[in-house]
């Protein structure tokens, strides 16, 4: 069998682990970082239920005038630690992935991990790369 292609990256913030899983978990949080680099200044909105079972749907605009809106369905809660989800793009909804992300204590920071797996292939995998990279940035300027 065929292992999907996936990616991890790691962050180091200058937060505690429940300021960012916060950032994760909190609506009014989340608009504020979510999104690549691309992503247009005010544009995002998130409807987010963050329990087992509980769905979300983010929503955001891109430079070159492009929406996009992905969803899916929060499979672990754990506060302060850890969230997995589903994530689908609306316009390709057969194409579901997971991701899982981690924050743990570091010093007097957190370490923040993120694994994206299960992509369709190696192409969509690059571009979750991009989208995650500029997104982390965000996230990691917030606290800055």
């Amino acid at each position: 069998m065929l292992t999907k292609p996936s990616l991890t990256l790691k962050r180091r913030i200058k937060a505690s682990p429940a300021q960012v899983f916060g950032a994760w978990t909190d609506a009014k949080k989340i608009v504020q970082w979510f999104g690549p680099h691309e992503t247009v200044a005010g544009s995002v909105r998130a409807d987010m239920d963050v329990r087992p079972g509980g769905r979300y749907q983010m929503n955001f605009r891109t430079e070159d005038g492009e929406s996009h809106q992905v969803g899916g369905v929060y499979r672990e809660v754990v506060p302060g630690s850890r969230l997995v989800f589903t994530w689908a793009w609306h316009s390709t909804p057969e194409r579901q992935s997971l991701v899982t992300v981690t924050v743990a204590a570091d010093g007097e920071g957190t370490l923040l991990t993120l694994h994206h797996e299960q992509f369709f292939d190696e192409k969509a995998r690059d571009g979750h790369e991009h989208g995650w990279t500029g997104t982390l940035d965000k996230l990691e300027a917030m606290f800055a």
